[in-house]
């Protein structure tokens, strides 16, 4: 089975003046003979930013179509994948990166109560956990699933959001490069997440667990996915669901001190 899940729209942020204001803060501070000389990039710069957890919440339900208040459905869900990243500790030296990586924090995890910023790519990494729970994956193997995705995931998020949203979601370009045979996407660079785990037992009857984690680009989807008969695949489009998730993050507000812990 193949599960497809995308957003909408993008933000312009002038990556020089990211982490001081939003676009249009700074523009508005502009002189209006001065304003047609300034220059920006279509992209998003995310090296300096952290959020608080409401505005994670926020941003998710946003995402999610849900709107700016997340039920408690998305809040008991980050919470309990946070629990159980955090319960399940991790082994830096590990060469394993289930055991060498936490799905959701940057450090070794602090404890319940205790307030914690999320980078981009960790909130990114919270929606794609609530999306595995609504697709009916455990929460523990949610957990096990995006640590082991995020040595991988985690640039491939970071140059995703350096790509420039007017050539990526441009319909007509899109429309131009659909293919027969291809799976259908909304953006002319998909890259995908795709989980396969082998149906049923290998031949000398052990148990097999086997879970395989990619990052990959669109002409790399289907030959994986189609290269071995008995696997099943989870696959999810994250060009436009970063982009989407970026968006909201920057139009949310932190809580006030005290409100924000994990």
């Amino acid at each position: 089975m193949a599960i497809f899940i995308d957003g909408t729209k993008s933000q312009l942020i002038l990556p020089a003046l990211a982490r001081a204001w939003k676009l249009r803060d700074f523009l508005a501070l502009v002189p209006i003979d001065c304003a047609a000389y300034i220059s920006y990039e279509t992209k998003i710069d995310t090296s300096m930013e952290a959020y608080k957890r409401n505005q994670v919440l926020e941003a998710i339900a946003i995402t999610l179509g849900e709107g700016p208040s997340p039920s408690e459905v998305v809040k008991t869900a980050v919470k309990r994948l946070l629990d159980i990243d955090r319960h399940f500790k991790r082994s830096p030296r590990s060469n394993d990166p289930e055991q060498a990586n936490y799905a959701f924090f940057s450090s070794d995890a602090p404890g319940s109560g205790v307030e914690v910023l999320f980078s981009p790519y960790e909130a990114f990494a919270l929606l794609l956990g609530v999306d595995l729970l609504n697709h009916r994956w455990t929460q523990g193997t949610a957990v096990k699933i995006l640590r082991q995705a995020r040595p991988l995931l985690e640039p491939k998020h970071a140059e995703i959001l350096s790509w420039n949203p007017e050539e990526l979601f441009n319909w007509e370009k899109v429309a131009e490069r659909a293919r027969p045979g291809d799976l259908a996407v909304a953006t002319t660079r998909p890259v995908s997440l795709a989980i396969c785990s082998r149906l049923g037992r290998p031949v000398d009857h052990a148990s097999d667990e086997t879970r395989e984690v990619a990052v990959l680009e669109n002409g790399e989807l289907m030959p994986f996915i189609r290269r071995e008969a008995g696997i099943s695949s989870t696959v999810i489009e994250l060009t436009r669901l970063a982009h989407r998730l970026q968006s909201a993050l920057a139009e949310t507000t932190p809580s006030k001190r005290g409100r924000g812990s994990a």
